[in-house]
């Protein structure tokens, strides 16, 4: 069955291109897990292997791949943990720094890097766990270092702000704290998360994450700072206990979704769901968002990672073979979809 998708224009709210499945296209096959995805200014991608610690650099049309990074001491025996996120410097054109977040013996952590050389902690110390190690890095509009951190399977983490765990950080890329944080000589920006994984900002410059339930309901949040997101008091929408929570925008059963990365194109979100199986659509306006039809659910099996490519296309990462998918021939894969 054909899903025709209409993609608000960059700038432009209404109207736009239209995606559908036949625009998807497998630029890259063969891979171990491909989970963070983060764009050279040139146009090429480095993507980060969970299972081997390696790093790809892939060209543009999937026709050139070569691994320029093996990021020491990451450790994949965890559930759902290793190499994850990546991030590229927003002034890489001078400072050259790739940051990952990756799972060490002993800790999560993010660090930093020029390809191929030695490597530099920014943040070190985050509860590690078998399920729940958050793992997305991303550089907003504003300069600083966004990172989800997962609670670990520990929920009572995520309402305790002296832990690191159960929140979205924010950070100068130093891994220092900004001065205008939230919460004094703190790295927490948000809290009372679960497992975030999907980081996105708007073109207005607002942020939104998604965040797997644990029972009934995943969630896209818009994100605000201080807000406490209710987890494990609530699960998706719920009494506010007189504001002390924030609602999320959108909620998906969990069977429909365990949503994982984010891209924002025009005025939409566009978001990998592994349970799921597709790339789900949601429309963006003002402080609420809505559902649309999904893209190439069932296609490609479990779907980790959305990210918006400096072309305006989008690359999707498969995860079938992460101990919980079935892999098919070429697995896993990264899809590119163009408007």
């Amino acid at each position: 069955m054909l899903v025709t998708l209409l993609v608000p224009a960059c700038g432009d709210s209404a109207g736009g291109e239209s995606i559908d499945s036949r625009s998807a296209r497998t630029i890259a096959t063969g891979l171990s897990v491909p989970w963070g995805v983060a764009f050279l200014p040139g146009g090429d991608a480095l993507v980060s292997e969970r299972a081997t610690g390696r790093i790809l650099r892939i060209s543009q049309d999937g026709r050139r791949r070569r691994v320029v990074m093996r990021v020491p001491g990451v450790d994949s025996n965890s559930e759902e943990g290793g190499l994850l996120g990546l991030a590229v410097s927003p002034d890489y054109a001078s400072d050259r720094w790739v940051y990952a977040y990756f799972t060490s013996a002993s800790d999560n952590r993010i660090v930093r890097f020029r390809l191929g050389g030695p490597v530099s902690p920014v943040l070190t110390g985050l509860r590690r766990g078998e399920i729940h190690n958050g793992g997305r890095i991303a550089f907003g509009p504003d300069g600083k270092l966004y990172a989800g951190v997962g609670e670990t399977g520990d929920a009572t983490l995520a309402q305790n702000r002296r832990s690191l765990n159960g929140k979205i950080l924010r950070m100068n890329p130093d891994g220092s704290v900004p001065s205008d944080n939230p919460f004094g000589g703190s790295l927490v920006w948000s809290y009372g998360h679960r497992n975030v994984e999907g980081l996105a900002w708007g073109r207005d410059g607002r942020l939104w994450a998604t965040e797997f339930g644990q029972d009934e309901f995943d969630e896209v949040n818009l994100i605000r700072k201080g807000r406490n997101y209710g987890w494990p008091e609530v699960e998706g929408r719920g009494p506010t206990d007189g504001g002390r929570f924030t609602n999320p925008a959108v909620t998906w059963a969990t069977s429909e979704a365990s949503p994982s990365g984010a891209a924002i194109v025009g005025g939409t979100m566009y978001v990998g769901a592994l349970q799921g199986e597709a790339v789900l659509r949601v429309p963006l306006s003002g402080a609420r968002g809505r559902k649309e039809a999904s893209l190439l659910r069932g296609r490609y099996g479990r779907i980790r990672t959305v990210a918006r490519a400096p072309d305006g296309s989008l690359w999707v990462t498969t995860s079938n073979r992460d101990g919980r998918g079935t892999p098919r021939s070429g697995d896993d894969r990264i899809v590119r979809i163009r408007p």
